[in-house]
């Protein structure tokens, strides 16, 4: 994926994660998925599925199409697990 979308995706998640000082593994464990799935997304070597779109978006409390409506800032509502 090195399109610009997938580019924007890519630092947009990235961005985040380093927001909230979270390794690649803490993150994958609120999104639900595989912890070596989010170092494939920054590097721009996976596309998300729709289902980890939805999976990214409900761990940070934003809805899909904010998550990737990148001209617009996230107020993201992070749920991190206990």
């Amino acid at each position: 994926m090195s399109s610009a979308i997938g580019k924007k995706f890519a630092y947009r998640l990235k961005t985040l994660r380093k927001k909230f000082g979270l390794s690649q593994e803490e993150l994958a464990e609120i999104f639900d998925v595989d912890p070596s799935y989010i170092g494939r997304l920054e590097r721009l070597e996976r596309n998300p599925s729709l289902e980890t779109l939805e999976r990214i978006a409900n761990g940070i409390g934003v809805k899909v199409h904010d998550l990737i409506n990148f001209d617009k800032e996230l107020e993201v509502n992070l749920k991190k697990p206990h």
